[in-house]
Protein backbone atom coordinates (compact mmCIF):
# COMPACT_ATOMS: atom_id res chain seq x y z
CA UNK A 1 0.00 0.00 0.00
CA UNK A 2 2.83 2.38 0.84
CA UNK A 3 4.44 1.71 -2.54
CA UNK A 4 1.18 2.49 -4.34
CA UNK A 5 0.82 5.78 -2.45
CA UNK A 6 4.47 6.60 -3.05
CA UNK A 7 3.91 6.28 -6.79
CA UNK A 8 1.13 8.86 -6.84
CA UNK A 9 1.95 12.13 -8.63
CA UNK A 10 2.62 14.95 -6.21
CA UNK A 11 -0.32 16.91 -7.66
CA UNK A 12 -2.70 14.04 -6.80
CA UNK A 13 -1.34 13.95 -3.25
CA UNK A 14 -2.02 17.68 -3.05
CA UNK A 15 -5.65 17.03 -3.99
CA UNK A 16 -5.89 14.30 -1.34
CA UNK A 17 -4.55 16.65 1.34
CA UNK A 18 -6.93 19.39 0.19
CA UNK A 19 -9.90 17.08 0.69
CA UNK A 20 -8.91 16.69 4.36
CA UNK A 21 -9.44 20.43 4.77
CA UNK A 22 -8.79 20.69 8.52
CA UNK A 23 -5.33 22.17 9.11
CA UNK A 24 -4.40 19.69 11.86
CA UNK A 25 -5.22 16.67 9.65
CA UNK A 26 -3.28 18.16 6.74
CA UNK A 27 -0.18 18.74 8.87
CA UNK A 28 -0.28 15.18 10.26
CA UNK A 29 -0.80 13.61 6.83
CA UNK A 30 1.95 15.69 5.26
CA UNK A 31 4.43 14.14 7.66
CA UNK A 32 4.06 10.79 5.87
CA UNK A 33 7.17 11.36 3.77
CA UNK A 34 9.11 13.97 1.84
CA UNK A 35 6.82 13.68 -1.20
CA UNK A 36 3.75 14.42 0.89
CA UNK A 37 5.56 17.33 2.48
CA UNK A 38 6.27 18.68 -1.00
CA UNK A 39 2.60 18.26 -1.93
CA UNK A 40 1.58 20.30 1.12
CA UNK A 41 3.99 23.07 0.28
CA UNK A 42 3.36 23.31 -3.47
CA UNK A 43 -0.01 21.73 -4.30
CA UNK A 44 -2.30 22.20 -1.29
CA UNK A 45 -5.26 24.40 -2.23
CA UNK A 46 -7.65 24.02 0.76
CA UNK A 47 -6.95 24.86 4.39
CA UNK A 48 -9.37 25.28 7.28
CA UNK A 49 -8.83 26.43 10.86
CA UNK A 50 -12.00 25.70 12.83
CA UNK A 51 -12.24 25.64 16.62
CA UNK A 52 -14.55 22.61 16.38
CA UNK A 53 -11.96 20.50 14.55
CA UNK A 54 -9.45 20.17 17.39
CA UNK A 55 -10.05 20.62 21.17
CA UNK A 56 -6.47 21.87 21.65
CA UNK A 57 -7.41 25.08 19.80
CA UNK A 58 -9.46 26.06 22.86
CA UNK A 59 -6.43 25.77 25.15
CA UNK A 60 -4.08 27.96 23.10
CA UNK A 61 -3.58 31.64 23.79
CA UNK A 62 -4.50 34.03 21.00
CA UNK A 63 -0.85 34.86 20.27
CA UNK A 64 0.09 31.17 20.13
CA UNK A 65 -2.84 30.47 17.83
CA UNK A 66 -1.76 33.30 15.53
CA UNK A 67 1.75 31.84 15.34
CA UNK A 68 0.38 28.38 14.57
CA UNK A 69 -1.86 29.69 11.77
CA UNK A 70 0.93 31.84 10.37
CA UNK A 71 3.45 28.99 10.28
CA UNK A 72 0.94 26.68 8.59
CA UNK A 73 -0.20 29.16 5.93
CA UNK A 74 3.32 30.33 5.13
CA UNK A 75 4.38 26.76 4.27
CA UNK A 76 1.86 26.68 1.43
CA UNK A 77 2.14 28.46 -1.89
CA UNK A 78 -1.12 27.97 -3.82
CA UNK A 79 -4.03 28.24 -1.42
CA UNK A 80 -7.37 28.74 -3.16
CA UNK A 81 -9.67 28.09 -0.18
CA UNK A 82 -8.97 29.51 3.30
CA UNK A 83 -11.34 29.27 6.26
CA UNK A 84 -10.59 30.74 9.69
CA UNK A 85 -13.47 30.28 12.16
CA UNK A 86 -12.40 30.46 15.80
CA UNK A 87 -15.37 30.88 18.13
CA UNK A 88 -13.31 31.25 21.33
CA UNK A 89 -10.98 33.95 20.05
CA UNK A 90 -11.94 37.47 21.04
CA UNK A 91 -9.64 39.26 18.62
CA UNK A 92 -6.71 38.51 16.36
CA UNK A 93 -4.01 41.10 15.86
CA UNK A 94 -4.46 43.09 12.67
CA UNK A 95 -0.83 42.52 11.70
CA UNK A 96 -1.26 38.73 11.62
CA UNK A 97 -4.48 38.82 9.60
CA UNK A 98 -3.02 41.28 7.10
CA UNK A 99 -0.02 38.97 6.69
CA UNK A 100 -2.28 35.96 5.97
CA UNK A 101 -4.36 37.87 3.44
CA UNK A 102 -1.43 39.48 1.65
CA UNK A 103 0.36 36.14 1.41
CA UNK A 104 -2.60 34.27 -0.11
CA UNK A 105 -4.49 36.99 -2.00
CA UNK A 106 -3.11 36.28 -5.47
CA UNK A 107 -4.29 32.65 -5.54
CA UNK A 108 -7.24 32.76 -3.11
CA UNK A 109 -10.68 32.06 -4.60
CA UNK A 110 -12.72 31.42 -1.43
CA UNK A 111 -12.31 33.14 1.95
CA UNK A 112 -14.33 32.38 5.09
CA UNK A 113 -13.38 34.59 8.05
CA UNK A 114 -15.29 35.24 11.28
CA UNK A 115 -12.85 36.57 13.87
CA UNK A 116 -12.54 40.20 14.97
CA UNK A 117 -9.23 42.03 14.71
CA UNK A 118 -7.64 44.77 16.76
CA UNK A 119 -7.32 47.33 15.45
CA UNK A 120 -9.99 46.69 12.81
CA UNK A 121 -8.79 46.25 9.26
CA UNK A 122 -10.34 46.78 5.85
CA UNK A 123 -10.56 43.21 4.59
CA UNK A 124 -12.10 44.40 1.33
CA UNK A 125 -9.03 46.45 0.56
CA UNK A 126 -6.76 43.44 1.08
CA UNK A 127 -8.85 41.06 -1.05
CA UNK A 128 -10.07 43.29 -3.89
CA UNK A 129 -8.81 43.31 -7.47
CA UNK A 130 -7.92 39.61 -7.27
CA UNK A 131 -9.48 36.22 -8.18
CA UNK A 132 -11.76 35.91 -5.13
CA UNK A 133 -15.04 34.19 -6.04
CA UNK A 134 -16.55 33.54 -2.58
CA UNK A 135 -16.32 35.84 0.45
CA UNK A 136 -17.96 34.85 3.74
CA UNK A 137 -17.28 37.51 6.36
CA UNK A 138 -18.51 37.64 9.98
CA UNK A 139 -17.87 39.59 13.18
CA UNK A 140 -16.29 42.50 11.34
CA UNK A 141 -17.09 46.01 10.16
CA UNK A 142 -17.04 47.46 6.66
CA UNK A 143 -16.67 51.19 6.14
CA UNK A 144 -15.86 53.53 3.30
CA UNK A 145 -16.39 51.24 0.32
CA UNK A 146 -14.78 52.63 -2.84
CA UNK A 147 -16.14 50.65 -5.82
CA UNK A 148 -13.78 52.38 -8.24
CA UNK A 149 -10.82 50.98 -6.28
CA UNK A 150 -12.11 48.01 -4.28
CA UNK A 151 -13.32 45.95 -7.23
CA UNK A 152 -14.20 42.27 -7.06
CA UNK A 153 -14.27 41.27 -10.74
CA UNK A 154 -14.71 37.53 -10.06
CA UNK A 155 -16.84 37.49 -6.88
CA UNK A 156 -20.00 35.37 -7.28
CA UNK A 157 -21.03 34.78 -3.66
CA UNK A 158 -21.00 37.26 -0.75
CA UNK A 159 -22.09 36.42 2.81
CA UNK A 160 -22.13 38.97 5.61
CA UNK A 161 -22.99 37.73 9.11
CA UNK A 162 -23.02 39.96 12.19
CA UNK A 163 -21.23 42.62 10.19
CA UNK A 164 -21.47 46.36 10.78
CA UNK A 165 -22.03 48.25 7.54
CA UNK A 166 -24.01 51.24 6.31
CA UNK A 167 -26.84 50.88 3.80
CA UNK A 168 -24.88 53.03 1.37
CA UNK A 169 -21.68 50.98 1.70
CA UNK A 170 -23.62 47.74 1.17
CA UNK A 171 -25.05 49.04 -2.09
CA UNK A 172 -21.63 50.30 -3.16
CA UNK A 173 -20.17 46.88 -2.35
CA UNK A 174 -22.68 45.24 -4.68
CA UNK A 175 -21.70 47.74 -7.35
CA UNK A 176 -18.09 46.59 -6.95
CA UNK A 177 -19.15 42.98 -7.66
CA UNK A 178 -20.36 42.92 -11.30
CA UNK A 179 -20.67 39.11 -11.37
CA UNK A 180 -22.29 38.50 -7.99
CA UNK A 181 -25.04 35.86 -8.03
CA UNK A 182 -25.54 34.92 -4.35
CA UNK A 183 -25.99 37.37 -1.46
CA UNK A 184 -26.49 36.35 2.20
CA UNK A 185 -27.25 39.02 4.82
CA UNK A 186 -27.67 37.84 8.43
CA UNK A 187 -28.13 40.03 11.51
CA UNK A 188 -26.39 43.08 10.09
CA UNK A 189 -25.71 46.15 12.19
CA UNK A 190 -26.82 48.67 9.59
CA UNK A 191 -25.73 52.25 10.01
CA UNK A 192 -28.28 54.64 8.51
CA UNK A 193 -27.65 58.15 7.21
CA UNK A 194 -31.01 59.60 8.24
CA UNK A 195 -33.95 59.02 10.55
CA UNK A 196 -35.71 56.76 8.02
CA UNK A 197 -34.36 53.22 8.09
CA UNK A 198 -34.19 52.60 4.34
CA UNK A 199 -32.04 50.27 2.29
CA UNK A 200 -31.81 50.32 -1.48
CA UNK A 201 -29.81 47.58 -3.20
CA UNK A 202 -29.30 47.07 -6.92
CA UNK A 203 -27.53 44.34 -8.85
CA UNK A 204 -28.18 43.25 -12.45
CA UNK A 205 -26.40 39.90 -11.94
CA UNK A 206 -27.90 38.82 -8.58
CA UNK A 207 -29.81 35.51 -8.72
CA UNK A 208 -30.17 34.42 -5.09
CA UNK A 209 -30.63 36.47 -1.90
CA UNK A 210 -31.14 35.30 1.70
CA UNK A 211 -31.98 37.91 4.33
CA UNK A 212 -32.29 37.06 8.04
CA UNK A 213 -32.77 39.06 11.25
CA UNK A 214 -32.88 42.51 9.67
CA UNK A 215 -35.24 45.29 10.76
CA UNK A 216 -35.93 48.51 8.90
CA UNK A 217 -38.66 50.71 7.47
CA UNK A 218 -38.11 50.05 3.78
CA UNK A 219 -36.06 47.51 1.84
CA UNK A 220 -35.93 47.97 -1.93
CA UNK A 221 -34.13 45.44 -4.11
CA UNK A 222 -33.62 46.03 -7.81
CA UNK A 223 -32.50 42.79 -9.44
CA UNK A 224 -33.76 41.91 -12.89
CA UNK A 225 -32.36 38.35 -12.81
CA UNK A 226 -33.28 37.39 -9.24
CA UNK A 227 -34.50 33.76 -9.10
CA UNK A 228 -34.55 33.00 -5.37
CA UNK A 229 -35.86 35.36 -2.65
CA UNK A 230 -35.64 34.08 0.94
CA UNK A 231 -36.67 36.27 3.90
CA UNK A 232 -36.48 35.01 7.48
CA UNK A 233 -37.07 36.57 10.90
CA UNK A 234 -37.24 40.13 9.57
CA UNK A 235 -39.29 43.16 10.57
CA UNK A 236 -40.03 45.45 7.62
CA UNK A 237 -42.64 48.06 6.92
CA UNK A 238 -42.12 47.77 3.18
CA UNK A 239 -40.30 45.22 1.03
CA UNK A 240 -40.19 45.89 -2.68
CA UNK A 241 -38.63 43.79 -5.41
CA UNK A 242 -38.07 45.47 -8.76
CA UNK A 243 -37.30 42.94 -11.49
CA UNK A 244 -38.25 41.49 -14.83
CA UNK A 245 -40.03 38.35 -13.69
CA UNK A 246 -37.13 35.91 -13.29
CA UNK A 247 -38.21 34.94 -9.73
CA UNK A 248 -38.67 31.16 -9.37
CA UNK A 249 -38.54 30.61 -5.57
CA UNK A 250 -40.20 32.75 -2.88
CA UNK A 251 -39.66 31.84 0.78
CA UNK A 252 -40.97 33.84 3.74
CA UNK A 253 -40.50 32.62 7.32
CA UNK A 254 -41.42 34.52 10.48
CA UNK A 255 -41.45 37.91 8.76
CA UNK A 256 -43.41 40.96 9.84
CA UNK A 257 -44.10 43.15 6.81
CA UNK A 258 -46.88 45.65 6.23
CA UNK A 259 -46.46 45.96 2.47
CA UNK A 260 -44.91 43.19 0.36
CA UNK A 261 -44.40 43.78 -3.35
CA UNK A 262 -42.57 41.24 -5.53
CA UNK A 263 -43.67 42.87 -8.77
CA UNK A 264 -46.32 42.02 -11.32
CA UNK A 265 -44.21 39.56 -13.30
CA UNK A 266 -44.55 36.31 -11.34
CA UNK A 267 -45.13 33.97 -14.27
CA UNK A 268 -41.95 31.97 -13.56
CA UNK A 269 -42.60 31.22 -9.88
CA UNK A 270 -42.21 27.49 -9.18
CA UNK A 271 -42.01 27.45 -5.37
CA UNK A 272 -43.93 29.55 -2.83
CA UNK A 273 -43.08 28.70 0.79
CA UNK A 274 -44.70 30.87 3.47
CA UNK A 275 -44.52 30.02 7.18
CA UNK A 276 -45.21 31.79 10.49
CA UNK A 277 -46.62 34.72 8.62
CA UNK A 278 -49.71 36.91 8.87
CA UNK A 279 -51.23 37.37 5.42
CA UNK A 280 -54.17 38.98 3.72
CA UNK A 281 -54.98 35.92 1.62
CA UNK A 282 -56.85 37.68 -1.23
CA UNK A 283 -54.01 40.18 -1.68
CA UNK A 284 -51.30 37.52 -1.44
CA UNK A 285 -53.20 35.21 -3.77
CA UNK A 286 -53.60 38.02 -6.30
CA UNK A 287 -49.83 38.61 -6.15
CA UNK A 288 -49.01 35.00 -7.13
CA UNK A 289 -52.12 34.14 -9.14
CA UNK A 290 -50.31 34.47 -12.48
CA UNK A 291 -47.78 31.81 -11.50
CA UNK A 292 -49.10 29.05 -13.75
CA UNK A 293 -45.76 27.19 -13.47
CA UNK A 294 -46.06 26.82 -9.68
CA UNK A 295 -45.11 23.30 -8.53
CA UNK A 296 -44.82 23.67 -4.75
CA UNK A 297 -47.10 25.67 -2.48
CA UNK A 298 -46.49 25.74 1.27
CA UNK A 299 -48.59 27.79 3.67
CA UNK A 300 -47.48 26.72 7.14
CA UNK A 301 -48.46 28.32 10.41
CA UNK A 302 -50.09 31.23 8.59
CA UNK A 303 -52.45 33.61 10.32
CA UNK A 304 -55.10 35.35 8.27
CA UNK A 305 -55.44 39.09 8.67
CA UNK A 306 -59.21 38.72 8.32
CA UNK A 307 -60.76 36.00 10.48
CA UNK A 308 -63.26 35.20 7.69
CA UNK A 309 -60.50 34.41 5.18
CA UNK A 310 -59.64 30.85 4.17
CA UNK A 311 -57.39 29.32 1.52
CA UNK A 312 -59.54 28.72 -1.55
CA UNK A 313 -58.59 25.32 -3.01
CA UNK A 314 -60.87 25.87 -6.00
CA UNK A 315 -58.94 28.96 -7.06
CA UNK A 316 -55.61 27.24 -6.37
CA UNK A 317 -56.46 24.26 -8.57
CA UNK A 318 -57.47 26.55 -11.44
CA UNK A 319 -54.52 28.96 -11.28
CA UNK A 320 -51.79 26.45 -10.45
CA UNK A 321 -52.44 23.36 -12.62
CA UNK A 322 -48.83 22.10 -12.31
CA UNK A 323 -48.81 21.79 -8.51
CA UNK A 324 -47.17 18.56 -7.36
CA UNK A 325 -46.55 19.37 -3.66
CA UNK A 326 -49.05 21.12 -1.39
CA UNK A 327 -48.39 21.86 2.29
CA UNK A 328 -51.07 23.50 4.44
CA UNK A 329 -51.17 24.20 8.15
CA UNK A 330 -53.31 26.85 9.78
CA UNK A 331 -55.86 26.99 12.60
CA UNK A 332 -59.29 25.76 11.55
CA UNK A 333 -62.15 27.64 13.17
CA UNK A 334 -65.79 26.74 13.71
CA UNK A 335 -66.86 28.93 10.83
CA UNK A 336 -64.57 27.09 8.44
CA UNK A 337 -66.65 23.94 8.71
CA UNK A 338 -69.84 25.78 7.78
CA UNK A 339 -68.12 27.51 4.88
CA UNK A 340 -66.61 24.33 3.44
CA UNK A 341 -63.14 25.05 4.93
CA UNK A 342 -61.82 26.10 1.53
CA UNK A 343 -63.09 23.04 -0.35
CA UNK A 344 -65.91 24.64 -2.30
CA UNK A 345 -66.35 23.56 -5.91
CA UNK A 346 -65.38 20.28 -7.54
CA UNK A 347 -62.06 20.99 -9.30
CA UNK A 348 -59.28 18.50 -8.52
CA UNK A 349 -55.57 18.97 -7.92
CA UNK A 350 -54.69 16.49 -10.63
CA UNK A 351 -50.89 16.58 -10.41
CA UNK A 352 -50.44 16.70 -6.63
CA UNK A 353 -48.46 13.65 -5.49
CA UNK A 354 -47.37 14.83 -2.02
CA UNK A 355 -49.74 16.41 0.49
CA UNK A 356 -48.51 17.76 3.84
CA UNK A 357 -51.14 18.81 6.35
CA UNK A 358 -50.71 19.98 9.92
CA UNK A 359 -52.29 21.59 12.95
CA UNK A 360 -51.16 23.76 15.82
CA UNK A 361 -54.37 23.37 17.83
CA UNK A 362 -56.13 20.03 17.30
CA UNK A 363 -59.87 20.20 16.62
CA UNK A 364 -62.71 18.02 15.32
CA UNK A 365 -62.51 19.96 12.03
CA UNK A 366 -59.15 18.51 11.10
CA UNK A 367 -60.33 15.01 10.14
CA UNK A 368 -62.99 16.05 7.58
CA UNK A 369 -60.60 18.70 6.24
CA UNK A 370 -57.93 16.05 5.60
CA UNK A 371 -60.48 13.74 3.97
CA UNK A 372 -61.71 16.54 1.74
CA UNK A 373 -58.21 17.43 0.58
CA UNK A 374 -57.25 13.81 -0.12
CA UNK A 375 -60.43 13.45 -2.20
CA UNK A 376 -59.24 16.44 -4.26
CA UNK A 377 -55.94 14.73 -5.17
CA UNK A 378 -56.72 11.68 -7.37
CA UNK A 379 -53.03 10.96 -8.09
CA UNK A 380 -51.78 11.38 -4.53
CA UNK A 381 -48.88 9.11 -3.55
CA UNK A 382 -47.88 10.39 -0.12
CA UNK A 383 -49.73 12.02 2.78
CA UNK A 384 -47.75 13.49 5.68
CA UNK A 385 -49.54 14.60 8.84
CA UNK A 386 -47.76 17.05 11.16
CA UNK A 387 -49.07 17.78 14.63
CA UNK A 388 -48.21 19.35 17.95
CA UNK A 389 -49.14 17.23 20.96
CA UNK A 390 -48.79 18.81 24.39
CA UNK A 391 -47.47 16.79 27.31
CA UNK A 392 -50.67 17.24 29.34
CA UNK A 393 -53.82 16.01 27.63
CA UNK A 394 -57.40 16.81 28.67
CA UNK A 395 -60.06 14.17 28.18
CA UNK A 396 -61.53 16.12 25.27
CA UNK A 397 -58.14 16.40 23.56
CA UNK A 398 -57.67 12.64 23.88
CA UNK A 399 -61.09 12.07 22.30
CA UNK A 400 -60.23 14.40 19.42
CA UNK A 401 -56.94 12.60 18.77
CA UNK A 402 -58.61 9.19 18.99
CA UNK A 403 -61.34 10.30 16.60
CA UNK A 404 -58.73 11.62 14.18
CA UNK A 405 -56.75 8.35 14.32
CA UNK A 406 -59.87 6.32 13.57
CA UNK A 407 -60.85 8.59 10.68
CA UNK A 408 -57.38 8.28 9.12
CA UNK A 409 -57.60 4.48 9.36
CA UNK A 410 -60.93 4.51 7.53
CA UNK A 411 -59.63 7.01 4.99
CA UNK A 412 -56.58 4.90 4.15
CA UNK A 413 -58.71 1.84 3.60
CA UNK A 414 -60.24 3.83 0.77
CA UNK A 415 -56.86 4.98 -0.59
CA UNK A 416 -54.60 1.95 -0.19
CA UNK A 417 -52.10 3.27 -2.73
CA UNK A 418 -51.30 6.35 -0.62
CA UNK A 419 -48.32 6.19 1.75
CA UNK A 420 -49.14 7.81 5.10
CA UNK A 421 -46.56 9.30 7.45
CA UNK A 422 -47.08 10.99 10.84
CA UNK A 423 -44.68 13.51 12.38
CA UNK A 424 -45.63 14.75 15.86
CA UNK A 425 -43.79 17.12 18.15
Amino acid sequence: MFLVMENLPVEVIGNILSRLGAARDVVIASATCRKWREAWQNHLHTLSFNSNDWPVYHDLTTSRLEILITETIFQTSRLEYLSICMDDVDEFSAASVIAWLMYTRETLRQLYYNVRTTPSINILEKCSRQKLEVLDLAQNSITGVEPSYQKFPCLKSLSLRNVSISALDLNLLLTACPKIEVLVLINLDIALSDATATMELASPSLKDIYVEAISMDKFTLEADNLENLDLKDCTLDVFELIGKGALRILKIDDVSVIHLDIGESTENLEVVDVSNFTIMWPKFYHMISRSSKLKRLRLWGVVFDDEDEVVDLEAISVCFPRLTHVSLSYDLRDGDLRDGYGLQGSTHLENVVVLELGWTVMSYLFSPWVAGLVDRCPNLKKLIIFGIISEVKTHEECLILANFTSSIVWLMRKYLHVEVQFEYE
